[in-house]
């Protein structure tokens, strides 16, 4: 069932004895009632007083609930050369605002009816419940202030179910009644009202004024996004329309997502004039709105319908003046209606707008950059727009002049005359304003080429899968390409995977990777990114060999003794190996009894090894694609005890903790000798070493190999002092012979050490 609204009308008796009355839109009590108030736009009008020439305010005033405002006077053509401040008070807080200023420098409107008020631009201060005013002359002008000055309030008001469970969207408690010249301008105006100088006949009507504002509660729609909504006009054009109505013209690019006004809460009852079309779109007008970047993007409906009522019950024109409005998240807003898909004529850049539209973001952006999702929404909405027509975004097009002036940049322009503009321009570049405001001006390039394409930043990042070894890549076969681009994804239509400059993968515009499965051999990969408007650009190639050999132990890994300290639960030794590939090898592990990894061109380790135990050395050699071969020999370390050896000539036992074993043999007769046999592959002699050790004479396999001093500075016990190692195990002997060395002939020793 249709929900129906009535008004209860109550009192209030203020403190100083003063008597206020209030207004309360509740929902009938029939079926399909939420139990929760809704509530209608509302503007009041408060009189500023001054009896001087240059100024005029209003004190600090009680307020009902409000969160735009403006000011504004009588008479369309008459400028306020000065300033416009307010200060509000902010219904959250209880605090009054520091001083802003309001944005005079409004275009006028080309034809507009006697009705018409000069106004500044409206200016979102968030829910409010009071204010102060000041206005005051430019120092050095002798005109007076314009007559019938007055700060106008709007509350947006709470329209669909959705604000009505928002916080904050309670109804206003009160009015103040008695505030001077106070009255509540949103009755639906006369349809003889004066029109905004967008009709070829400008009206000369009165705005009507009631003290009981109406309560409109239109139904929310959903955003449309289709080619069949813009067709046509959209429902919320008004049933009056001009019987000469456009056929709404395909575009090359999708529509975006567009929020209709019912979506927003239009009040179509005070905006009862048909709207007036173009022939067509040659360019787009970018504005910002002024008023606070702040702003909640649950508020931005409340602001379209606070800028609508401003424009239609404050300034008298016949509509909202842009065709179109952006918040910071990105969500676009139908303006003027019409017909989202039409060319419909606006009131947005004075003197161009018989051949453009509108597009206004929410916000002031004088020194605060646009976020990216606004000019992303500018972009896809601009394309699309100008794509009707076949105009390239980052083009440009010949407007012709509506009026004599100048534009921010001391332009002038002749009123018949044709003129070059960007496809996408600002709103300084036609009117003498700082609108859009100096810094998204400056992002305006960025607008157009995320409009026109191609796609703007593409790099391919990374290669999963695949392991790069200098400019190439690697992979056994199945990769993943991930990438990058500054291009919004909205205004992307699909990205495509290329193999040797081939497609072999597409994907959406929202994605930043795609797998793919490579044959083997060499190849080049790259990304393909398709812009809506068709246009492509190409990341720079990657090269990737795909190959499935294992490398190879070209030395397996071995295991040799070396010098160190010997203990009896571990040995030094080194393990050495030697690994190749047939492509590009990335590393060795070491996978036990320990785990290391060594980079591709290392081939040996110094470790300990437990002695008396087989120990398996087990090592894994990768290259950059994946593939890996593992060798896992195992190796047992022996200590043979000095009493295990073959002894001729005089020998003393020794004891002692610091020896292997606890004792060691210790001999200065020249000529005494120790003889070890063994099996093996090492084998390294193990000693004591002091300042007064001698020196030893070494014999493999009889043999005389070496001769080995064992002096040292420092007193050291069990050092592996000599090694000896072979390609393979096999039986050897060692012997150790004293040489008797003049002043030093003793030597001690530990034992010797094998690997088998």
């Amino acid at each position: 069932m249709k929900r129906r609204a009535w008004l209860t009308l109550g009192a209030v008796v203020l403190g100083g004895g003063g008597v206020v009355t209030y207004a309360v839109a509740s929902p009938s009590a029939g079926p399909g009632a939420t139990g929760r108030a809704k509530r209608p736009v509302k503007v009041y009008d408060l009189a500023l007083k001054g009896a001087a020439a240059d100024r005029q305010d209003l004190a600090r005033t009680d307020t009902s609930q409000f969160s735009m405002l403006g000011v504004s006077w009588t008479g369309a053509t008459t400028r306020l050369h000065g300033t416009a401040q307010v200060r509000t008070r902010s219904t959250a807080t209880g605090e009054w605002s520091a001083w802003r200023d309001l944005e005079l420098n409004v275009d006028p409107l080309e034809k507009p009816g006697r009705g018409v008020r000069g106004a500044s631009e409206p200016l979102w201060v968030g829910s409010s419940n009071g204010v102060q005013v000041q206005v005051v002359r430019k120092n050095g002008t002798t005109a007076p202030l314009p007559k019938g000055l007055e700060v106008n309030l709007v509350d947006p008001g709470v329209v669909t179910d959705a604000e009505a469970k928002a916080p904050g969207s309670e109804p206003a408690a009160f009015v103040a009644e008695g505030t001077p010249d106070a009255t509540s301008s949103s009755t639906p105006a006369d349809p003889a009202s004066p029109s905004d100088g967008t009709a070829a006949t400008p009206t000369d009507g009165q705005t009507a004024t009631s003290p009981a504002p109406t309560d409109a509660t239109p139904t929310s729609a959903a955003p449309t996004d289709s080619a069949a909504a813009s067709a046509s006009p959209t429902a919320s054009a008004s049933a009056g329309a001009s019987p000469s109505v456009p056929t709404a013209p395909p575009s090359t690019v999708p529509q975006p997502s567009i929020v209709d006004r019912a979506g927003w809460g239009a009040d179509e009852s005070i905006s009862p004039e048909a709207p007036e079309y173009n022939a067509d779109v040659k360019a787009v007008f970018v504005h910002h709105t002024d008023g606070a970047n702040d702003y909640s993007c649950t508020d931005s409906p409340s602001i379209v319908r606070g800028i609508y009522a401003y424009h239609v019950q404050v300034e008298g024109w016949k509509d909202i003046g842009y065709n179109f409005l952006v918040d910071k998240c990105g969500t676009i807003f139908e303006g003027r209606k019409g017909g989202v898909g039409l060319p419909v004529l606006g009131a947005h850049t004075y003197g161009w707008n018989r051949e453009s539209a509108g597009i206004a973001v929410l916000g002031d952006y004088t020194t605060t950059s646009a976020s990216n999702a606004a000019l992303a929404s500018i972009a896809r909405l601009a394309a699309w727009k100008l794509g009707q027509y076949g105009a390239d975004p980052a083009g440009t097009t010949q407007l012709t002049a509506g009026a004599t002036q100048k534009n921010y940049f001391a332009t002038n322009y002749t009123a018949g005359s044709t003129y070059t503009f960007q496809r996408i321009s600002g709103h300084r570049d036609g009117y003498n304003t700082q609108c859009p405001g100096s810094s998204l001006y400056a992002q305006l390039p960025t607008i157009r080429a995320w409009a026109a394409g191609p796609v703007q930043g593409l790099k391919l990042t990374s290669l999963s899968g695949a392991t790069a070894s200098g400019s190439t890549y690697y992979t056994k076969g199945a990769i993943t390409a991930h990438w990058t681009a500054t291009t919004p994804a909205s205004l992307i239509k699909n990205f495509q995977l290329l193999v040797d400059g081939k497609t072999v993968a597409t994907t959406s515009g929202t994605a930043t990777s795609v797998g793919a499965t490579l044959p083997l051999g060499s190849h080049t990969i790259a990304v393909r990114a398709v812009h809506q408007s068709g246009k492509s650009a190409t990341s720079s190639a990657l090269n990737v060999v795909a190959e499935t050999t294992a490398p190879t132990f070209t030395t397996t890994p071995q295991l040799t003794l070396r010098s160190g300290t010997v203990n009896t639960s571990a040995v030094p030794v080194t393990l050495g190996w030697k690994a190749t590939d047939d492509k590009a090898l990335q590393n060795v592990k070491l996978l036990s009894p320990t785990t290391a990894t060594f980079g591709p061109t290392t081939t040996s380790s110094s470790r300990t090894a437990a002695s008396g135990t087989a120990t398996t050395w087990s090592m894994r050699a990768y290259d950059y694609a994946g593939n890996y071969r593992t060798s896992s020999p195992a190796y047992t370390p022996v200590i043979l005890q000095e009493s295990s050896a073959t002894k001729s000539g005089s020998w003393t036992t020794r004891s002692s903790t610091s020896y292997l074993g606890g004792k060691s043999y210790s001999s200065a007769s020249k000529g005494a000798a120790l003889t070890w046999t063994f099996t093996g592959r090492s084998a390294a002699w193990v000693v004591s070493r002091a300042s007064s050790s001698g020196q030893a004479y070494v014999y493999v396999d009889g043999t005389k190999v070496a001769t080995v001093d064992l002096k040292s500075a420092t007193t050291l016990y069990r050092q592996a002092i000599w090694t000896k190692s072979w390609t393979s195990s096999a039986k050897h002997t060692i012997k150790i012979v004293v040489v008797g060395t003049s002043g030093r002939p003793t030597i001690t020793t530990d034992g010797l050490v094998y690997i088998k």
